[in-house]
């Protein structure tokens, strides 16, 4: 369903924010291209300003201008500090031990043995995204590595996520990612020229081209929409640099 009020399985992508140098600019951005509204944080958040659709919380954005700028996704744990242990054992770099976010919820950032970012989300007064599967909110995460072995054994250990190969894309190194329940969360997509790992956003549209469209117009960059496998998809940067995906999925 689009509409999320509970927390989520253990390692089902959950929320994402985005680090940019200037608050501005990105939502300006941002608003251009989804049509968000936005709810700056209280004064203890700093920058941390949550992206609204609906009126309902599908993403944030903080300046960080330390940080290149990036999406990050965290995946749920009902329990931050154990799933954090084991992602330790597994052999992760933990860039930011378990703490709370007031009454928020409870979070960690890891480097996966890939080498790629990822949070972890224990939600309390915050669930995560509570719009999810509908144009302007995320559809989807997937995991782009030039080392998909290492990043298949560190996620089905750390989750229990069964691992299964996608018969519709024989050509490719794509591996589903599915909970012990079998639901699909995301996946591991191998790719030896890629210079480095990293977990890609995938946010639905209702036209792809248009949102190319509006993404150029409001200063990001995008080398156009094309035809895929699920739908119309296109790569778009926007004015930071910060790499991100749209598709618009087939009707039905």
């Amino acid at each position: 369903m689009p509409d999320v009020d509970t927390n989520q399985p253990l390692g089902t992508p959950t929320w994402v924010d985005l680090a940019v140098p200037d608050l501005h600019s990105a939502l300006d951005f941002y608003r251009a291209v989804f049509g968000w509204e936005f709810r700056i944080g209280p004064e203890e958040y700093g920058s941390y300003t949550t992206c609204l659709l609906r009126g309902r919380p599908v993403a944030a954005v903080f300046v960080d201008p330390g940080r290149t700028p990036a999406w990050d996704v965290y995946l749920a744990t009902p329990d931050c500090d154990d799933t954090t242990a084991r992602a330790r054992e597994a052999g992760a770099t933990v860039l930011e031990e378990p703490t709370d976010v007031m009454a928020q919820g409870r979070m960690a950032m890891l480097l996966d043995p890939a080498g790629a970012r990822v949070g972890l989300w224990q939600g309390r007064d915050h669930v995560g995204c509570q719009v999810v599967n509908e144009p302007g909110a995320l559809l989807r995460n997937d995991l782009v590595t030039p080392d998909a072995d290492a990043a298949r054994r560190f996620y089905a250990r750390v989750f229990d996520f069964g691992l299964d190969g996608n018969p519709d894309m024989p050509g490719f190194d794509f591996t589903f990612l599915r909970r012990p329940d079998g639901h699909e969360v995301g996946g591991v997509m191998g790719a030896p020229e890629a210079s480095g790992s990293a977990w890609s956003t995938v946010f639905e549209v209702a036209d792809a081209d248009e949102a190319v469209r509006r993404a150029v117009a409001a200063g990001g960059s995008s080398p156009g929409a094309e035809d895929f496998l699920y739908g119309r998809l296109a790569a778009i940067a926007d004015p930071a640099g910060a790499e991100f995906s749209v598709i618009a999925r087939p009707a039905g």
